[in-house]
Order: structure tokens, then sequence, then C-alpha cells
């Protein structure tokens, strides 16, 4: 139904038939787009559900998220997405944006006046950060340059300048909010991009800081940072799906790709078990391995490429307690912990306190949820889900105080969740759309290249729409100028 027969009976692909392989919201952002270009859309989607890493769920009655929780707002791609979706009225900001570092044995206000916690003052962390830790701030206006060269990982650039307490302290459990990953390996240059480009320009780090904070003061503060929608940003895929099917696009799930191959002389031919598309262009919005595998038959140098990108796993555990067992629950969205304190979890997030729409599904329940695991960590999520739910009891109750028996507890898994970025990275991304590049209507797009959270990935999708309509800002704009979604904000 979706090719052509020549008299040789050679299958010709449609040239106006799209199909998307995996249906996240990186897919499905694809399909919208296409669609809105006039394109027929297929998606594709090996698992029984869409949505990816975004997952509504519930407990004790209350609507809760799964997997992320929240959209940055300052870039418009997510939020703009969501709109269109018809979520307009469902946007909400946090209700309380006041976090936490649970450190040095108490819990501290988050500090201000830093860049993914690098500070442009030594007084900045202070609270944070022991005496020493401070007056080795002090020294980094005296010291020589230290070139970032063409990468270099956040951790060691930052220790260099500043000391290791604050990458430990703070820059550390920051990061791992976004990447579950480790401060020491992560590229400077793809996951805190612009300061990777202050550092270039300046020899003193704080100064590189204070640039930035004097270029956002001069800038429209533009509304809340962070958006939530009421119900939960799992409902984000579920809407954008509808909206997707509404625009007469078909989605499939169930459907495993297992193979996509060329066929003459521009078309594609791929195949989902018993089922045979033909195709005039394919978008892979998978994670890095999946499209490895699937790109290995017709395009094996961006499939090494992408063999290469590891991933790091993590568990979420959601805690439900009646309000009256909670009352001494700190004020504040929650807390992230800094992994050299040795607890388990690695941030709270205080759902009921954060999102007003959860406070209000059930007023006498106060909904918690905690998150473990980093890469490279495999004893922590090798526990069975009471072992998780236990370990997160336990730092809560040194944290906050709360040791109340909870009314219900869920856990989530995500392996492989995350894509890490180590050092490199950005060149690893520009060599696989180089690659891929190469093949007429083919395009990827996702987490794994230019940012980990859902407007970076969004962006990716407009962008690899962009490549199939034969933009050249599909492959060039992304790797130029990657998008991000960093953030400050506990249990992200």
């Amino acid at each position: 139904m979706c090719a052509s027969e020549t008299p040789a009976g050679r299958v010709l692909g449609d040239p106006g038939h799209v199909v998307v392989v995996g249906a996240g919201i990186a897919g499905l952002a694809a399909a919208h787009r296409l669609l809105e270009r006039g394109a027929r859309v297929t998606v594709l989607e090996a698992a029984g559900r869409v949505g990816g890493k975004l997952l509504p769920g519930e407990i004790a009655g209350v609507r809760v998220d799964l997997g992320a929780e929240s959209m940055l707002a300052r870039r418009p791609e997510a939020v703009g997405l969501a709109r269109a979706a018809g979520l307009a009225d469902r946007l909400q900001p946090p209700a309380t944006a006041s976090a936490s570092l649970w450190t040095r044995g108490a819990l501290r206000p988050m500090p201000k006046g830093h860049v993914m916690g690098v500070p442009g003052t030594a007084a900045a962390l202070a609270g944070v950060l022991s005496d020493e830790g401070l007056a080795r701030i002090e020294r980094d206006a005296d010291l020589p340059r230290t070139e970032v060269g063409d990468d270099v990982a956040v951790g060691e650039y930052v220790a260099a300048r500043l000391g290791r307490e604050v990458v430990d302290r703070l820059v550390e459990p920051l990061l791992g909010g976004v990447y579950a990953g480790d401060a020491y390996r992560i590229s400077l240059r793809s996951a805190v991009p612009q300061l990777f480009e202050a550092a270039r320009d300046h020899t003193s780090l704080t100064e590189a800081v204070r640039a930035l904070q004097g270029r956002t003061a001069t800038s429209p503060a533009g509304g809340p940072v962070f958006m939530g929608l009421e119900g939960g940003i799992g409902t984000l895929p579920l809407a954008v799906a509808e909206s997707v099917r509404a625009r007469g696009g078909e989605i499939v799930t169930g459907a495993p790709v297992t193979e996509l191959r060329r066929t003459a002389p521009d078309g594609w031919r791929i195949t989902a078990g018993e089922r045979v598309l033909h195709a005039g262009a394919v978008v892979v919005a998978l994670p890095a391995r999946p499209a490895a595998e699937l790109l290995r038959a017709e395009a094996p140098a961006a499939a090494a490429e992408l063999s290469a990108v590891e991933y790091a796993s993590m568990a979420l555990i959601t805690l439900a307690y009646r309000r009256s067992d909670a009352a001494a629950l700190p004020e504040g969205s929650g807390f992230l912990v800094p992994p050299v304190d040795g607890h388990t979890i690695k941030a709270s997030t205080f759902a009921s306190r954060k999102w007003g729409w959860i406070a209000d599904d059930d007023p006498d329940l106060v909904v918690l949820r905690t998150s473990v695991g980093r890469y490279g960590e495999t004893e922590i999520l090798g526990r069975d889900d009471a072992g998780l739910v236990a370990a997160s009891r336990h730092d809560l109750g040194e944290a906050t105080g709360l040791t109340a028996e909870p009314v219900a507890t869920r856990v989530t898994r995500w392996q492989d969740g995350l894509p890490q970025y180590p050092v490199g990275h950005h060149a690893r991304v520009a060599r696989v759309r180089g690659h891929v590049a190469k093949l007429p209507g083919l395009a990827v797009c996702g987490a794994a290249y230019d940012g980990v959270g859902i407007p970076a990935s969004i962006a990716s999708a407009y962008a690899a729409v962009d490549r199939i309509h034969g933009d050249p800002r599909g492959v060039d704009g992304p790797t130029a100028h990657p998008v991000r979604s960093p953030h400050g904000g506990a249990g992200e």
C-alpha cells in the first residue's frame, strides 16, 4: 500500500511517505512536524505504548509522573509542542522552586549565583563549602589560563580552577540530576556549552561566570524557567500522538523494526515483523544502541559511532504518605545529594509541594519521590524493589526526619535511561550526522545527540525533519549550536 511497482517489479519508495522509527517524544515530535509539512507519516514503535521516558502513572489514586516531571520553559520547543497538541490550559509552573542540598550533615539552601554549580564569587557558595573550599575559589583570579582546547571534562576543568570541593559538593549533584553521570567524565562543551564558550574568552573561570550572569541579567526574564503539565509531563506524548492521528498519521505500537534497507533509486524498505513498508524517507528516533543495530547495514560507520555511546541506568521511587504523618517535612521542592557524602539516593522531589495539581488530587496525601543510580553504579540497582524503598526511606529519614510508614510505594526502573556525554561527544555526533547525511532520505534524532532534556529532544526531531526536506541546517545547525536543557531543580 505504500509503494509502487515498475514493469520489472522493482519497488520504489513513495516520496511523500515518511516512516518514523520510535514513538518517544522525539519520534512523535518529528511525526507532528512532518504532517504539518504535508507528508504522509507512519510511526513504528517496538513497545506497547508511546512516550518513551515520559510515563504517566498513579500512586494511591493520585496522578504522578513515573519518568521526567518537568520541561525547560526558557526554550520554545516543548511548551510550543504542548500548545500545538491542545495542552495550553494545562501548562503549570512549579508551585515552589526553592530547592536544597543535603550535604555535610544538613539540608542547606541551594546557592544562587552559579552556572550549573560553578560560582561567580566564593561568597555565592557560603554555607555549602568549607572555609578551605571558599578560600580555594578565591585563588582562581590569580591562576594562569587553563586551556580548554576542543573539549574538556566539566569536573577536571572546574577543579583545576576552583578546587574539587566545588565539583564534589555542587557541580556533581547538579549534573547528576541531568545525566546521572560523573562530572569528571562529562563534556563541558556538550553539557554546559555556554560555560565552555565563556571559558574560551576569559582567563578566570569566575570572571567567565560573572560575564554570563551579566548577559542573563540584561535579557528579559521570559516567565518560569520550568513548566509542568496538569496530570503530568507523561501526558504530553499521549496528546501529541492523538494530534498525529487526528492529522492522518498512523502510529503502530508493538512493531519493532528489524531491518532498514535502501531501495533503488532513492527509497527505503522498512521491515517490522510481517509488515513491510516502503517510503521515501526514514527518521530513526531511537536510543543510540538500537539505532546502531538498525543502521548497521546501510550506514555502518554511523552505527559504529552510535554503538560506542554509553548509558546510565536509574530508578525512581515514588512514595505516598498521610499528610498528618509528613507534617515535619521541610519547605521547598526537594533536595539534591552530592555522591561524595556517601548516601544512596541522589535526589528527592517533594512532588505535592512542587506541583499544585498533585496536592489538589488528594489534599490528605503527600507524594515524594527519590532517584537512585548513576553511571557505573550496579550494586544499588541490583536490589529488589523493597530494598530500594527501604534505602530511600532511610535516607529521607536522615535528611528530613520523615520516618512514618508510607501508605503506598512504587518503583520505576529505567534501564539505560540516560545517554552519557563524555569529552568529545560533540565530535562523535558530528561524525554520525556526517555519515547519515550521505544517505538521501535518512535522519536521526533523540536524546543521544544534542541534549537529554525534552526541549532538546524535540529540537533534534525538528532538525531531522529539516534534513529530510533538504535543509542543511538539519545537519549543520545542531552540531554547531547544540541545544540543551540544563537545570538546577531537585529531582528532575
